[in-house]
């Protein structure tokens, strides 16, 4: 019989979720994907977007083109989510599903206060906003703040630091321009290892630009920021990254358990009811080091090509399932036409073991590979990532 999977959420793993299940079970089943937004953003490239290197319509994608594959785009609020019967209401409408694939990201919460003087730059319209911003500033402090813990994208403030130092560099505004970066990390990407953390924090102080860990953003007032330790900083040009939380539509279905973030099992992303997964950052998922696991766009794609494996498996009455293995990778623009790479596994014991490679040339190309590839996407067929890049991620 024909099979019908709902699939929430169109950033990163939902968008590989579907098309992975259109790759492998064509359009014999429905494949419906529902999202508030009509466009998808390619998000790593916001950190592009905020120093002039990306134009919006270089980075986004109309979720509409989907369609024209045999993905079914539902443009939607959602309004509820029933786990136990699999049903969906959006837009005053119900959806029955055989499966459901929840990877609806976080809410980015803006803190009161910042909001008023600052740019958040993990969306869109912030990282936009920043530009702007940018090519007014000629003096001064810039800051680059992280609000709270924890947060998407670990390698984030730090490359948006590096980046935007570049551009002052490049400009010739270097000396006029104090850079400062706060985070209530003990140090950058802590969940690597110390030797990566000490690796990323050298990278960004080899620059100049002044890094204070451990600094959690209390309040703003009066062209100042306060933190909670009793230190604060004048503002000048303000980039920080907004509260992260589950959206609430999650924690009211009670797929957080009445936790913060949705509990599955870390190998399959199944949750406590039979059929419904949930993949990316919406996920709670503890490893061994007591650690979370990072909330990056590198794992929702991973998980979502295994939960896609699981899915099509159950269809065709097949054993075995797809796992989630622990394993990731990420860039790290570092200015100058140069970007680090980590890579390694998260889920290994004792601790994640990660290397990270020096800044170079060829990693930055490797990014921009990567950017191409998946925004072609939109208008083909097939997998999100073809196989030269494929191939090139098992390499680097």
């Amino acid at each position: 019989m024909n099979k019908t999977i709902l699939i929430l959420g169109g950033g990163v793993g939902g968008v590989v979720t579907a098309s992975e299940l259109l790759s492998k079970i064509g359009q014999k089943h429905r494949i419906i994907l529902i999202d508030k937004q009509k466009d998808y953003v390619f998000e790593p490239s916001l950190l592009w977007l905020m120093v002039g290197k990306r134009k919006s319509e270089q980075i986004t994608r109309s979720k509409e083109q989907l369609g024209k594959k045999g993905i079914e785009f539902i443009h939607g609020e959602i309004e509820s989510i029933d786990p136990e019967k699999r049903v969906v209401k959006v837009n005053g409408t119900s959806f029955q599903g055989d499966y459901i694939v929840i990877s609806l990201g976080v809410e980015l919460y803006e803190p009161a206060g910042l909001s008023a003087i600052g740019h958040s730059f993990y969306n869109l319209e912030g990282a936009q906003s920043f530009w702007k911003a940018l090519q007014d500033f000629k003096s001064g402090k810039v800051i680059v703040l992280v609000s709270s813990m924890p947060f998407k994208c670990p390698a984030a403030p730090y490359e948006a630091a590096m980046l935007i130092e570049d551009y002052f560099r490049r400009n010739n505004l270097r000396e006029a321009v104090e850079m400062e970066l706060y985070s209530p990390e003990p140090g950058p990407m802590g969940v690597a290892g110390k030797e990566v953390s000490d690796q990323v924090r050298q990278m960004v102080e080899g620059k100049g630009i002044k890094y204070f860990p451990e600094h959690q953003w209390q309040r703003a007032e009066n062209g100042e920021v306060y933190f909670e330790n009793g230190s604060r900083s004048t503002l000048g040009l303000l980039a920080y990254v907004a509260q992260h939380r589950c959206p609430q539509i999650v924690r009211d279905a009670g797929l957080a358990n009445g936790g913060d973030w949705v509990k599955v099992n870390r190998q399959t992303m199944e949750t406590d009811y039979t059929g419904v997964y949930s993949i990316g950052d919406i996920n709670g998922i503890m490893l061994s080091s007591g650690k979370p696991l990072p909330k990056a766009g590198v794992f929702a794609h991973n998980q979502a090509e295994a939960v896609a494996q699981s899915i099509v498996a159950d269809i065709r009455g097949m054993e075995g399932k797809g796992i989630f293995t622990g394993d990731g990778e990420c860039f790290i623009e570092a200015g100058d036409g140069k970007a680090g790479f980590g890579k390694g596994n998260f889920y290994a014991e004792p601790a994640p073991k990660i290397n990270i490679y020096q800044p170079a040339k060829h990693w930055h190309r490797g990014k921009v590979l990567f950017e191409k590839d998946f925004l072609m996407h939109f208008s083909r067929r097939g997998p999100v990532l073809n196989k030269m890049t494929r191939f090139l991620r098992k390499w680097l």
